[in-house]
């Protein structure tokens, strides 16, 4: 038997207003902005993939399973400017054919830079999901799946049975990232890999009409999972939530895929649709797998460059969390939030220099004209903060202004 894993994420930033150092309103969100790309893509995106993914799990009598990570951010913007989207969600849960995942409430790389903050997180994402879904969710994935042997490590000791992250080929060395595999020195923690050729054939591909497959049909894909067969017991399809229908436009086709695919890959005796946790309990781990270094499932590399890619990320990164013992000393539930809304990994991805293959996704809902646009922004925001922490302005290096 083999199986089919979807996982989407569902995350939206709160994107910052224009600031300058000559403000002192602390209301640093633009509200008009974020209020308007909810709206935006849950009539795109979320509405109608929520209402197409229950008729096929009702269609297929609970065969179809998907899971989803939501992010606490996503959330209260959901709740605030689109919350049909929610009870959407909720139905989708009610069937029971779909799973909820953990991750840090605000998409935030606090795992590199504070393990307090980082757990304190993922409780309170936990809180969200139970207090909204009734669920608590027992497998985690890392902002823009970010991994390495320490995050699994950790993970474990709180007590998630599953992990996921991107299947790099460097790291498999000729082994299969359909398989189960255990991080080291752990001792219940499954990790589940992305399958990433499969699954950017459809997240990134789709529309292409340069792409020599094009047209993608859901008989051809679910023929190419077909052929995976042997190689493996999962294939895993993990995308963002917006490829159906935001970053592949319902005029790609993109509904009519999907709407047909279950019924092409149930079709092969063999095959199945399995969630996460469903996989781990099905399915054997076949080996260790050593991953010492950070991947993500960002860009080709497949590293951290994407937020830290250069001086400007690096220092608005270090500058954020060196206010971290102010911001709790302060005492302010108001300056902890902002404090955390800053960490969205979002704000440092816009600072990107990164061009090439890479660069349209870099300008997608991209609100500054430059990274060097994004940085002065950040940073000027950064600054009141600090004014209201009673912190003296940090230097900023002095080659970031010839950037």
């Amino acid at each position: 038997m083999q199986s089919v894993c979807f996982y989407f994420q569902v995350h939206q930033p709160y994107r910052l207003r224009r600031y300058t150092v000559f403000d002192t309103n602390c209301d640093y969100y633009d509200d008009r902005r974020n209020g308007q790309i909810c709206r935006e893509v849950a009539q795109r995106c979320y509405l109608p993939a929520n209402r197409l993914l229950l008729e096929l799990i009702q269609r297929h009598e609970g065969r179809f399973r998907v899971a989803f990570s939501l992010s606490g951010i996503v959330l209260e913007q959901l709740e605030r400017y689109a919350p049909q989207a929610i009870e959407g969600f909720q139905r989708l849960r009610e069937t029971g054919c779909v799973e909820f995942l953990a991750e840090t409430y605000f998409h935030s790389l606090s795992f590199l830079y504070s393990r307090h903050e980082f757990e304190e997180q993922v409780r309170l994402h936990d809180r969200k999901m139970r207090a909204m879904f009734g669920v608590r969710p027992v497998v985690f994935r890392n902002t823009e799946l970010i991994y390495n042997n320490d995050l699994a490590y950790y993970v474990d000791g709180m007590g998630f049975r599953g992990i996921l992250t991107e299947g790099v080929d460097d790291l498999l060395q000729n082994r299969s990232p359909n398989e189960i595999y255990r991080p080291p020195h752990t001792s219940q923690i499954a990790v589940l890999l992305k399958n990433y050729r499969l699954s950017d054939d459809i997240a990134f591909r789709f529309s292409n009409r340069q792409w020599s497959e094009w047209p993608l049909t859901a008989e051809k894909f679910a023929r190419w999972i077909d052929e995976a067969h042997g190689d493996g017991h999962t294939v895993n399809l993990f995308m963002d939530y917006e490829s159906l229908g935001e970053h592949q436009c319902a005029d790609s086709g993109i509904f009519t895929f999907f709407r047909e695919l279950p019924e092409r890959v149930l079709a092969y005796p063999d095959h199945d649709f399995k969630t996460p946790s469903e996989v781990i309990d099905a399915y054997p781990v076949t080996g260790e797998l050593d991953v010492p270094h950070m991947i993500s499932w960002a860009d080709m590399e497949r590293d951290l460059s994407a937020w830290l890619g250069n001086a400007m990320q690096s220092n608005a990164l270090h500058e954020l969390y060196r206010l971290e013992s102010a911001v709790r000393e302060a005492g302010d539930e108001e300056v902890l939030n902002d404090w955390r809304r800053l960490q969205g990994s979002d704000h440092f991805y816009y600072m990107s220099t990164k061009h090439m293959a890479d660069g349209a996704v870099h300008d997608y809902f991209n609100p500054y004209e430059s990274p060097y646009d994004s940085y002065i922004n950040y940073m000027n925001v950064l600054d009141h903060m600090r004014s209201r922490l009673g912190e003296s302005e940090a230097p900023r290096p002095r080659h970031l202004s010839h950037m």
